[in-house]
């Protein structure tokens, strides 16, 4: 399963919904965008240095997900299925439903955008 940005909060805020769901799947990644994502939104908080220690202890625990060339076909025919549905969804959001897509993986969001991605099954809580 991949963790998209807002799960990777609600995990850091103790989420117990997103703990149930994440103790079902054996194996989680997280892309290299939603770490870019998250230590930006870091960049502001005032627990800075422990969520940053927190996310640097995550690295060690999960996937980390790379972008190579075959995440860039799968980002390519992603976006232009989505603009042929005129339904577009932001561009990191893009990368991220790419890589879940290329490894055939279910994503961990609240953002209901994702599922206008064909063949991409999105987890809730």
């Amino acid at each position: 399963m991949i963790l998209d940005t807002n799960a990777i909060s609600a995990l850091a805020d103790g989420n117990t919904a997103l703990k149930t769901l994440l103790l079902r799947e054996q194996v989680h990644q997280l892309p290299v965008i939603v770490l870019g994502e998250y230590r930006y939104g870091l960049k502001r908080s005032r627990e800075r240095s422990a969520r940053e220690r927190w996310l640097d202890e995550l690295e060690d625990i999960f996937e980390i997900l790379d972008i190579t060339s075959n995440t860039s076909r799968s980002f390519a025919q992603i976006r232009h299925e989505l603009r042929e549905a005129g339904t577009p969804i932001p561009e990191n959001d893009l990368w991220i439903a790419s890589l879940a897509r290329e490894h055939r993986l279910a994503i961990a969001t609240q953002d209901k955008h994702f599922d206008h991605v064909t063949d991409l099954h999105r987890l809730s809580w």
